[in-house]
C-alpha cells in the first residue's frame, strides 16, 4: 500500500510540474516573449540568493546534529592523526565550497540581464591561469604530504612492547593467532589446511614429500576465531594475510585499514585508547563493540564479515590468555599434558609433540615471552 502510495505522489507531482510549465508559456505568448524572459530572469535572480541562503543554513544545520552522532571519537592514538589530516581537509575544502558557492549564486543575481549594461567578454588572463592551478597544487601536495606521514608511521616500525597478533581473512571469518611462550609465530604453509583441525595450515608435523620439518614454534601457538583480545594503552601490532582471496581489515574505530592480501603479509599497528566498556560508558551504548569490518567485496557472504576487538586491561589480557590452551592441543587432545591421565608418581605422561609444547598458564607463571611485555 505504501509503495502504491509513492507512486501515486511522484505521479501527482509530475502532472502538478507539467501544468505549471505549461501555464508559463501560456503567459509568456500572452506578455510577450521578451518581457517573459527578462521577467523569468529577475525571479531566478532572486531565487538564487534564498536557495544561496538556505542551503548555507542547511550545511550548518546539518553539521551541527550530526556531529558526534555519525561516529564518536577515535578509539587511538594514531587514529587522531588521521581525524586531525580528516580536520584540515574538511576545512580547506570548506571554505573553498563556502567562497566559490557564494561567488556563483552571488553572481547569478547581480549579473542578470539588464538592458544598463553591456557585455563585457574576458576571454584570457594568464595570471589567473596561474593563481587557480598554482595554489590548489601546492594545497592538494600538503595535504598527500600529511597522508604519507600518518601512512607511514602506521605501517613502520611498530613500538618495541607491542602486543603482537597475527590476523588472516577467510571467507568469511578473521582468525587471530597468538605467540606462546616462546614470542615467535609459528610456519605456516597452506598445503597443510586442514578446515576440520588446522585453519591455518601450521607445520605441526614432518612431511617428507614437501621436504618439511615440524616447527616446535608452532605447538604453542594461540588461536582465536573472530574475537581479537588486545591491551588498552599497549600498542598492538598486526601481521596481516589471507586465506583465500583479497580482504580487507577495517578498523572504524581506530580509524585505520590495511588490505589483506593472499601470500603478501602486511603490517599495521595502533594503540587503543579505551577498552570496549569505557566505550560502553562514553557511547551511553550497553551493546558497544569495537569491529573489524572487510571493506573489499570478497564473496555472496561479504556482508557476514564481521570481527570483535575486545580492549581490556592488562590484567584481565593476561586473566583471558591464562585460560587458553595452544591451537595444537585442540587438534590434539590426547597430546595435551594438562588433560593426560597421570603416571606413578603423580608425573603426567608426556610425548614428543607435549615436551615441546606449553600451555599459557606456564607462560604468565614463568613471566616470560609476550605476556612479559616482551622484555
Amino acid at each position: 500500500m505504501s509503495t502504491f502510495f509513492i507512486i501515486a505522489v511522484l505521479v501527482l507531482l509530475f502532472v502538478v510540474i507539467f501544468q505549471i510549465a505549461k501555464a508559463s508559456e501560456y503567459v509568456a505568448i500572452l506578455k510577450g516573449e521578451e518581457k517573459a524572459r527578462k521577467h523569468d530572469n529577475k525571479i531566478n535572480g532572486f531565487l538564487m540568493i534564498a536557495f544561496l541562503v538556505l542551503g548555507l543554513i542547511g550545511v550548518y544545520y546539518c553539521h551541527e546534529i550530526l556531529k558526534g552522532r555519525v561516529l564518536s571519537e577515535s578509539a587511538s592514538i594514531e587514529g587522531e592523526k588521521v581525524d586531525e589530516m580528516l580536520n584540515i581537509t574538511l576545512a580547506v575544502t570548506g571554505i573553498v565550497f563556502i567562497i566559490t558557492q557564494v561567488l556563483l549564486f552571488w553572481f547569478a543575481y547581480k549579473y542578470q540581464e539588464s538592458e544598463k549594461r553591456k557585455v563585457f567578454f574576458f576571454p584570457h588572463n594568464n595570471t589567473m591561469e596561474v593563481v587557480w592551478t598554482v595554489v590548489p597544487a601546492i594545497v592538494l601536495s600538503i595535504l598527500v604530504v600529511i597522508g604519507l606521514r600518518n601512512w607511514f608511521i602506521f605501517t613502520g616500525d611498530a613500538p618495541k612492547e607491542s602486543l603482537i597478533v597475527e590476523v588472516t581473512g577467510r571467507q568469511f571469518g578473521w582468525i587471530f593467532r597468538y605467540p606462546g611462550k616462546d614470542n615467535q609465530f609459528g610456519k605456516r604453509y597452506f598445503r597443510n589446511i586442514d578446515p576440520s583441525n588446522n585453519n591455518l595450515g601450521l607445520v605441526w608435523a614432518d612431511n617428507k614429500e614437501l621436504n618439511q620439518k615440524a616447527d616446535p614454534a608452532t605447538f604453542d601457538d594461540i588461536v582465536n576465531d573472530n574475537t581479537m583480545y588486545v591491551i588498552k594503552g599497549r600498542p598492538v601490532k598486526l601481521i596481516i594475510g589471507s586465506r583465500d582471496v583479497i580482504h580487507d581489515v577495517g578498523l572504524v574505530h581506530f580509524r585505520l585499514k590495511m588490505d589483506a592480501v593472499p601470500g603478501i603479509p602486511t603490517t599495521l599497528w595502533f594503540t587503543p585508547k579505551y577498552t570496549t566498556a569505557e566505550m560502553k560508558t562514553k557511547t551511553g551504548n550497553s551493546n558497544f563493540q569495537y569491529e573489524i569490518s572487510c571493506n573489499q567485496m570478497c564473496g555472496n557472504g561479504h556482508y557476514s564479515m564481521k570481527g570483535i576487538i575486545e580492549v581490556l586491561e592488562e590484567d584481565e589480557y593476561y586473566a583471558w590468555i591464562a585460560k587458553q590452551k595452544p591451537y595444537y592441543y585442540g587438534a590434539f587432545p590426547e597430546k595435551d599434558p594438562s588433560a593426560a591421565p597421570p603416571t606413578p608418581g603423580g608425573v603426567p605422561s608426556s610425548s614428543p609433540d607435549s615436551a615441546a609444547s606449553i600451555t599459557t598458564a606456564s607462560v604468565i607463571q614463568a613471566g616470560g615471552g609476550q605476556n612479559n611485555k616482551l622484555k
